[in-house]
């Protein structure tokens, strides 16, 4: 065994996105056109190209022989590495974070971990519809850091027990699930772990890391070598509960329990299955912390379409790590879409969100987006899937005992928000589905299934400016990786010793995308 995972780990240091040889590209990509321009409170954002793909494949596997997939969940890029070099190559640090695991046919006992990789990024400003350029961004996987408890012990993805968490000193009680045999459906001792379904991640200044989760939905500080410091648990209406009482569970069972009953199915109040929080990230100072719940909470019109609008956003001090305090609190309505494939009076949909990122001035850029099309997927044909902007300045601040406690709400069962509440300015802006960019890299949305088919699942943002320094020209690249979860026919995980075949047939590449975006002037990357 020591023999295969040193194997491992010499092929994966040497795993790296499929591109093209670099070619010496212009000192600074021309944005010659505009695909779409928004003005958002005053500030205007313009999306001038898509500027490059690239992709892992679906069955690559990391340093404990596990598969690397998923890891679109959230990503982030440390900003002290990004560099231009004089050819017009970009490189820098991506870290990257799955979220539990391979489930799409129930909950596995996964380690929570974290990926890092080398970025090297050739812009291909002259690629067409008619000559499309190769893949033109490399993710260089170097290693993977796995997160751990404060007793040592390993994390989880499976779905947290019904009732009940692990109680830690100086923690607030804690998602756990209690597992049978090694949690993989095969022999062991069994045991009891923290849950954590990540899902945001943010790269603080100490060396820590701030990672969300949907369990809980918690804010986890883990330390630089993946022990978990802190948790922040957010306010009561947040919490899910069934049956008066905290359960964390999401309604996900083990892939050996299948038959599992959690009644009832959906909380009572709280957040929403598969619904926490979503969206994480930090103001440039690293001192003040954002998080946004995917979808609104029971109490405020979840978890139904169309009335699961109401998204909750969060606002940390985190001036000091160890001593967050909860400063503020916003609504975000999440924008609608049109479902061409359901039934009558059933089309109205939420795009909920799948990531926020600070861009400055109380503004954020939002991935919201439909589901259930892509790659994989029944239907081909997405028809939102969008980063868009939205404002806080003139927002209610909602903080207040009465909304926070158990069951508080700001709005209807309806989705409807009370009198007294306004929510923050949402503008639309970046359409990842223009097929006319996309097949400058020989991409699109719709169609057969196959290569070159979007993803579904679109869930990080990263930026980085283009003239590889401060960005003070406004000229921004947007990262965004695709969530594939764990989709191949050639499985592994469990150290490699849990092998798995994904019952969809299919072998999902782990995608990504660069665009190249101009902010209105003053924004800064976080």
């Amino acid at each position: 065994m020591l023999t295969l995972t040193r194997v491992f780990l010499v092929l994966s240091s040497c795993l790296t996105v499929v591109s093209a040889v670099p070619t010496s590209p212009k000192s600074h990509p021309p944005a010659t056109g505009v695909v779409n321009q928004t003005t958002c409170n005053g500030k205007q954002y313009t999306y001038q190209q898509l500027a490059g793909y690239g992709f892992i494949p679906a069955n690559a596997r990391d340093s404990q022989g596990d598969t690397l997939g998923g890891f679109g969940s959230a990503i982030a890029i440390d900003q002290k590495s990004w560099r231009k070099l004089k050819n017009g190559t970009y490189t820098g640090t991506l870290y990257a974070l799955p979220d539990r695991g391979w489930n799409t046919q129930g909950t596995l006992n996964y380690q929570d971990r974290i990926h890092i990789f080398a970025i090297s990024f050739t812009p291909a400003p002259d690629a067409t519809a008619t000559s499309p350029s190769p893949p033109n961004l490399h993710l260089n996987y170097q290693s993977t850091l796995l997160l751990i408890d404060p007793r040592g012990n390993p994390t989880t993805g499976l779905d947290a027990d019904l009732t009940g968490g692990l109680t830690i000193r100086n923690f607030p009680l804690l998602p756990s699930a209690t597992y049978t045999g090694n949690g993989f459906g095969q022999p062991g001792p069994g045991g009891r772990r923290i849950s954590i379904d990540a899902e945001g991640l943010v790269l603080a200044n100490d060396g820590s890391y701030w990672v969300s989760d949907e369990y809980g939905p918690y804010i986890y500080r883990f330390s630089a070598s993946g022990k978990l410091l802190s948790a922040i648990a957010p306010p009561p209406a947040y919490i899910p509960r069934r049956n008066n009482t905290v359960s964390f569970s999401a309604n996900s069972p083990p892939i050996y329990d299948p038959n599992r009953a959690v009644i009832p199915s959906d909380p009572q109040s709280g957040r929403s299955n598969n619904q926490g929080l979503e969206g994480l990230t930090a103001s440039p100072d690293g001192k003040t912390l954002y998080a946004l719940t995917q979808s609104a909470l029971i109490n405020d019109g979840g978890p139904d379409n169309p009335f699961r609008r109401q998204a909750r956003l969060l606002e940390y001090n985190v001036s000091s790590p160890s001593n967050p305090t909860f400063t503020r609190e916003y609504v975000v309505t999440l924008p609608l879409w049109t479902d061409p494939t359901a039934k009558a009076g059933k089309q109205t949909k939420v795009a909920v969100q799948s990531e926020i990122y600070y861009v400055g001035g109380g503004q954020f850029f939002i991935l919201a987006r439909d589901s259930g099309a892509g790659g994989g997927q029944e239907s081909s044909t997405s028809i939102y899937r969008h980063i868009d902007v939205f404002d806080i300045s003139s927002a209610t601040d909602i903080k207040s005992e009465a909304n926070d406690a158990v069951n508080g709400s700001i709005a209807s069962k309806q989705g409807v928000l009370k009198p007294g509440v306004t929510a923050a300015t949402y503008c639309s802006f970046l359409d990842f589905n223009v097929n006319s960019e996309l097949a400058r890299f020989g991409l699109r949305n719709g169609g057969a299934q196959g290569p070159g088919l979007l993803n579904e699942k679109w869930e990080s943002i990263a930026l980085v400016p283009v003239d590889g320094k401060k960005g003070k020209d406004g000229e921004f690249f947007v990262f965004s990786l695709s969530d594939n979860d764990f989709i191949t026919q050639d499985g592994y995980l469990n150290n490699g010793q849990y092998r798995y075949s994904d019952e969809s047939g299919f072998n999902l590449n782990n995608q990504a995308l660069v665009f190249q975006v101009q902010l209105p002037p003053g924004k800064k990357q976080s």
